[in-house]
């Protein structure tokens, strides 16, 4: 029979032995919250970074970043620097290509001229596609054209126009039926002009102010009247008037130039101008007959024609000439650079007159004419008009 001492030495060995296992229990407690704590590093901290605050904690992240983590901080830095390189390439100007650099010239601004504002819509800066202007570009060009008739002296005084450096009058351009067939030819034809690109014997190595071209009225300028007088005034182009006040030289002219056409009288050679006195001398020995019950009729053609062409161009920037006057006053050659506004200059032609003095040296029917002439508007023609 157990005695109380023993049974209560045995309810403290047991205590004993709980409160060892609970001990131990707690150990491995603190041992798994430490490990944890090394994981996590939970701490709280203050303003000051001093006094612990419950409102505030911060996370502290692993020393060492990972690897995915530096791979996109790279990848973000090349793209940046990507794209600033290319911002910069293109506010330089510079394009990298295949070995080579490729700069982009960018053209400066030509100054304003100082004109009046009237004057501007015929002030021009072509930009051939043949060639460069290079220090011409902006050198102002003003486009014109020699309007006229066949024999009245427009080859000549073309000749005078292209003495002076500054001035390319590219000649009689729509003698060829090809290049007046349609409107679109023709405004083809005089945009190479204007735009310099068509290449003559009248093209300028200096800096060209004036560019034209001579147009007889019977090369499609009257049929087209009307598309090339808005063309003149959109492409701001000035007209050059040139016609003989005397058509009955005119008329003489003309035919003597037929007859040559075929006759060829210098040796084989069909010659429209001359360049020597003895060329001159030759051709004026030809004496046309004029057919006179057509003569009336045909100056009356001639006339109206003159008149209807200072008509339909009356509205287009022009100035009027007549070949007389500017054989016996060379200050209306003044009169036409200052038209063209170019520097005033002596312009000299190589061409030689052909015929001279009276017309009755000229004519082989010459009592004829006069008499179909007298008492008309026209008898004024039989009169010599100038000298020279």
């Amino acid at each position: 029979m157990e005695t109380p001492v023993s049974r209560e030495e045995e309810h403290n060995s047991r205590e004993e032995e709980h409160g060892s296992r609970e001990e131990e229990h707690n150990s491995i407690d603190l041992e798994s919250s430490s490990a944890s704590s090394e994981m996590k590093s939970v701490f709280f901290a203050g303003d000051d970074g001093g006094d612990d605050s419950p409102d505030s904690f911060v996370f502290k992240l692993p020393k060492k970043s990972p690897l995915v983590l530096r791979m996109v901080v790279l990848l973000f830095v090349m793209v940046c620097a990507v794209y600033i390189c290319s911002i910069c390439l293109k506010q330089i100007g510079v394009v990298p290509s295949a070995g080579f650099l490729t700069v982009e010239v960018f053209e400066r601004p030509c100054p304003e001229p100082k004109i009046e504002p009237w004057d501007i819509p015929y002030v021009h800066y072509p930009k051939p596609n043949t060639y460069s202007r290079e220090e011409c570009s902006c050198n102002p060009v003003r486009y014109f054209a020699i309007l006229s008739m066949q024999r009245s002296g427009s080859g000549w005084f073309e000749t005078l126009l292209n003495n002076h450096t500054n001035i390319s009058s590219n000649g009689e351009i729509f003698s060829v039926k090809d290049r007046r067939a349609n409107v679109s030819t023709i405004f083809e034809t005089l945009d190479k002009v204007y735009n310099l690109d068509w290449l003559s014997s009248a093209s300028k190595n200096d800096c060209t102010s004036a560019v034209g071209l001579k147009w007889m009225l019977n090369q499609g300028l009257m049929k087209h009247h009307e598309e090339i007088v808005e063309y003149f005034r959109t492409r701001g182009v000035s007209a050059i008037f040139l016609f003989r006040r005397n058509l009955l030289r005119r008329m003489i002219s003309v035919l003597a130039n037929s007859y040559d056409r075929d006759a060829k009288l210098l040796n084989g050679t069909h010659k429209s101008h001359t360049h020597s006195s003895k060329e001159a001398e030759i051709l004026a020995l030809y004496k046309p007959v004029i057919d006179t019950t057509l003569l009336i009729g045909d100056l009356k053609k001639v006339k109206e024609m003159t008149t209807n062409a200072l008509s339909y161009f009356n509205t287009t920037r022009h100035i009027f000439l007549y070949y007389e006057d500017v054989v016996k006053n060379r200050t209306r050659l003044d009169d036409v650079q200052e038209f063209l506004k170019v520097p005033k200059r002596n312009l000299k032609s190589r061409q030689v007159k052909i015929h001279h003095g009276s017309l009755s040296q000229h004519v082989q029917n010459w009592n004829e004419v006069q008499t179909t002439l007298k008492g008309t508007n026209y008898e004024n023609f039989l009169l010599e008009d100038y000298r020279k």
